[in-house]
């Protein structure tokens, strides 16, 4: 039996963190949200926007060798290392990738994490009826932890956990009550995250140089007229020198000669427009009275369409 995937339930971004028994608190990963499919033959990995990600994971698809089940649907997210932090570029590098040869080689070279935190299904039945604190009692009966998945610990003192996020530079956390069920396609007050700043996906609309190098990517979301809008620029933010060339060499094939925002941008003195098809992910502090970013902080290449990057997007 082939399982058909679901969209999973997701948090609704709040500005303070909720306190009480009643909830606990979650690292909020910056990675990509994966749900696993095994059905007790077949094991597929599919990502939040419902497309597979079997092929990119590899070593991920003999589910019996992490999870005591006939039959499964796990959800978490799935990450990668820069360091001792995650990074969205590392794990983007993963999930791009299409071709068998540089999936098996980038196994070893771009390990992949999967964080598991909540289970839906579980030998050939519904749990999302069942309370977040029966979920994380099954899970913690049935998952094999390794060096490369892991359960998402909780904590119940949420402030000291931000305080370590915030510490660390990292992006977030999660607070979700016990008693909540898993509500599929579902976003409610439930689950909430707070983010230490936006994230946003957005399209490279042109560039500027220093001295013969790029410096700066131009950005802009598609608003609800279809209109191209320019939202600020960004350096090399947390791309390294290696990555920062290719983007470079990918840019120079897609120049065109007339702008490409339906706005005047603020750096427009010597920007070269391109063709807007590349999209990346940005993260900033709040939006200005102009309508643009304060102080956004590439965060590596997105691999979504981008049509998709509008001014309504809701990360």
């Amino acid at each position: 039996m082939k399982m058909k995937p679901v969209a999973p339930f997701e948090p609704i971004r709040s500005e303070n963190l909720p306190g009480g028994p009643d909830w606990i608190t979650q690292v909020k990963w910056d990675g990509v949200r994966i749900l696993t499919y095994y059905d007790g033959n077949e094991a597929r990995l599919i990502n939040r926007k419902g497309n597979e990600r079997s092929r990119q994971y590899p070593e991920f698809m003999e589910v019996s060798s992490y999870c005591r089940a006939d039959s499964v649907i796990l959800d978490g997210e799935m990450i990668a290392l820069n360091g001792d932090r995650p990074s969205f570029h590392e794990i983007m590098r993963r999930d791009s990738l299409r071709r068998e040869q540089e999936i098996r080689f980038a196994v070893k070279q771009i390990p992949a994490i999967h964080m598991i935190f909540d289970v839906l299904y579980y030998n050939g039945k519904w749990v999302t009826d069942r309370t977040l604190a029966e979920r994380q009692e099954l899970l913690q009966e049935i998952i094999v932890p390794s060096a490369l998945l892991q359960l998402v610990p909780s904590y119940s003192n949420g402030e000291s956990l931000l305080a370590v996020m915030k510490e660390r530079g990292w992006e977030g956390v999660v607070s979700k009550r016990l008693d909540s069920t898993y509500a599929l396609g579902g976003k409610d007050g439930r689950w909430q995250k707070l983010k230490l700043g936006y994230d946003l996906y957005a399209v490279i609309g042109g560039v500027t140089y220093r001295d013969g190098v790029m410096n700066a990517l131009l950005l802009g979301l598609y608003d609800e007229n279809g209109q191209f809008i320019y939202i600020g620029h960004t350096g090399s933010g947390k791309l390294n020198q290696a990555a920062w060339r290719s983007l470079n060499h990918q840019i120079s094939t897609l120049m065109v000669k007339d702008r490409t925002f339906h706005n005047i941008p603020q750096r427009i003195k010597g920007a070269v427009w391109i063709q807007p098809l590349l999209t990346v992910k940005v993260q900033f502090m709040e939006w200005t009275p102009g309508g643009t970013m304060r102080h956004p902080v590439l965060q590596g290449m997105a691999d979504i369409p981008p049509k998709s990057c509008t001014v309504t997007q809701n990360m």
